[in-house]
């Protein structure tokens, strides 16, 4: 800790601060609990998007006999030309906000690729979007995980160190200030003393 000065002006110095951390601890506390509500948000919105991928992960399985027919169903067949986001701010943090996401399906000939071929794309598509999105929700909680690190450093930095040590600053200062004034009000009253007291023996001569 610091070496104080044990003056006035410190004394003011300390209690402005003071007045400052007890005025913004009350925001950093709010902001802790907001963060920790949105990430409560992206988590559940994580469960969901796996459990939905999970249940296009099953149906898919339906679809393994047919995907095995040569040349038909290539890794190929589907490919991402874009993703969209855009920027979002939650408690003061920008992140990211899926959007959506464009496709490009490779050609090919209705007429002798079997049906199922277009349901198979469209679940592809299903697939990659729930994957996207996931991606871009994770980012977000990574975003937010972090500004709720920084934000309850600053909490206990300002509830458990600053604000204790000012009050402790304050009270030392304050201490040391009426000693001062009291030693000088009893230096005071004995210079008065000798002070009356030579007067007097001089006005006994």
């Amino acid at each position: 800790m610091a070496k104080i000065k044990l003056t006035k002006n410190e004394l003011k110095k300390q209690k402005d601060s003071l007045k400052m951390y007890r005025r913004y601890l009350p925001t950093l506390m709010l902001k802790k609990q907001q963060l920790q509500g949105e990430i409560r948000t992206t988590e559940l919105r994580i469960k969901e998007l796996r459990e939905e991928r999970e249940l296009l992960d099953e149906s898919f399985k339906k679809w393994v006999g047919v995907f095995g027919e040569k040349g038909i169903f290539t890794p190929d067949i589907l490919s991402i030309t874009q993703i969209k986001t855009s920027q979002g701010n939650i408690a003061g943090v920008a992140i990211p906000i899926f959007e959506g996401a464009e496709f490009k399906t490779a050609p090919y000939d209705l007429a002798r690729t079997p049906l199922w071929l277009d349901l198979a794309v469209e679940k592809l598509k299903q697939a990659f979007l729930v994957d996207l999105e996931t991606e871009v929700v994770e980012e977000q909680r990574r975003r937010l995980d972090h500004e709720l690190r920084i934000t309850t450093q600053r909490v206990n930095l300002f509830e458990k160190i600053k604000i204790p040590e000012t009050r402790g600053n304050i009270k030392k200062i304050g201490v040391y200030l009426g000693d001062q004034q009291t030693s000088a009000v009893v230096r005071g009253k004995i210079a008065k003393r000798g002070l009356a007291r030579a007067a007097a023996q001089g006005g006994g001569r």
